[in-house]
């Protein structure tokens, strides 16, 4: 009997939920009571499994169970298996309702409070009955969720090329950046300003460890000017937005924050050009996944939006 036959007669999906929970869990036993089973059951499941394809899926040990090179290997069909059916419930139920369904993106603070707010927005108001779940996180967290399918796609900025070759990015907008005062700030009254006249002033800006702030640095470095002695270091974008505010500190924000936050008003451009390359911004996806109806609405909906920014530079 080939081996495609003996999974399509013995191989269940309730074994495969089993495998993944098992392996998740670390344990048999820990696993047993996520699924609500006893030991044994899941215990039979995984012979079954390993009796159909004929290899040995776990190692067991004292400290729990790991999953073999052949388990690795059925852990990541699984888990794309499972992946491929949500989806196609999701397919039916948009079929049954257009009007109705869920997507989970993912996305970084800045792009959240500004561009992903506005696209949001739109297809809510449109479409109210959607629900729309987004994680906010840094880059590589939400590049292990997007592989780990708990995310359905990533709105995101491409700091040169994608490392992983599983994803794939599709451009929306190209952003340039700018360096952000609060208008009460002394420096807004002025007509010229340098770089180098800021260099002294108070500055909040990323963390050092990331590839925003390693552009920025370029920034000063291209006018030979050392990066500035930062007062405050911060991720977090309603932070650096509020400290801004207070006409204290200075930034380098993108456009597109400017363009689409809802405080851009108490937030001043400096007429300093910035020999900075433009980032583009784009959807990042998970090659050869199925996008439900609704995701691709949401997609739509960000292409609609972003539409203005290709057409006009700042």
């Amino acid at each position: 009997m080939q081996l495609s036959d003996r999974i399509g007669r013995r191989m269940k999906l309730q074994d495969l939920h089993v495998l993944i929970a098992v392996v998740q869990a670390g344990s048999m036993g820990k696993a047993a009571e996520r699924l609500n089973t006893t030991q044994p059951n899941v215990s039979r499941s995984i012979a079954d499994l390993e009796h159909a394809l004929g290899v040995r899926l776990l190692d067991r040990s004292r400290q729990g169970v790991q999953p073999t090179e052949y388990g690795r290997a059925l852990l990541d069909c699984g888990v794309a298996v499972f992946d491929e059916l949500r989806q196609g419930m999701k397919n039916i139920e948009f079929l049954a309702d257009p009007a109705t369904g869920n997507v989970r993106i993912g996305c970084n603070p800045f792009l959240t409070a500004s561009f992903v707010s506005t696209v949001v927005d739109r297809l809510s108001r449109r479409n109210p009955r959607i629900v729309i779940d987004v994680m906010v996180a840094d880059a590589d967290v939400l590049q292990r969720e997007l592989r780990d399918r708990n995310v359905d796609f990533l709105i995101a900025r491409r700091f040169g090329p994608i490392a992983d070759d599983r994803l794939e990015f599709k451009m929306l907008y190209d952003d340039a950046f700018v360096v952000v005062a609060g208008a009460k700030n002394r420096w807004v009254r002025r007509r010229k300003v340098k770089l180098a006249d800021l260099v002294k002033e108070s500055w909040v800006l990323p963390r050092p460890v990331t590839a925003l702030r390693s552009v920025f640095a370029e920034a000063f470095r291209a006018n030979g000017l050392d990066c500035p002695t930062t007062t405050v270091f911060t991720n977090h974008a309603e932070l650096r937005t509020n400290l801004v505010m207070t006409g204290r500190f200075l930034t380098i924000f993108s456009t597109s924050v400017l363009r689409f936050s809802t405080t851009r008003q108490e937030l001043k451009i400096l007429p300093i050009e910035l020999p900075l390359a433009r980032v583009p911004v784009g959807i990042v996806t998970l090659k050869n996944r199925t996008l439900s109806p609704v995701a691709q609405l949401l997609i739509n909906c960000a292409s609609e939006v972003a539409r203005p920014m290709t057409k006009q530079r700042p």
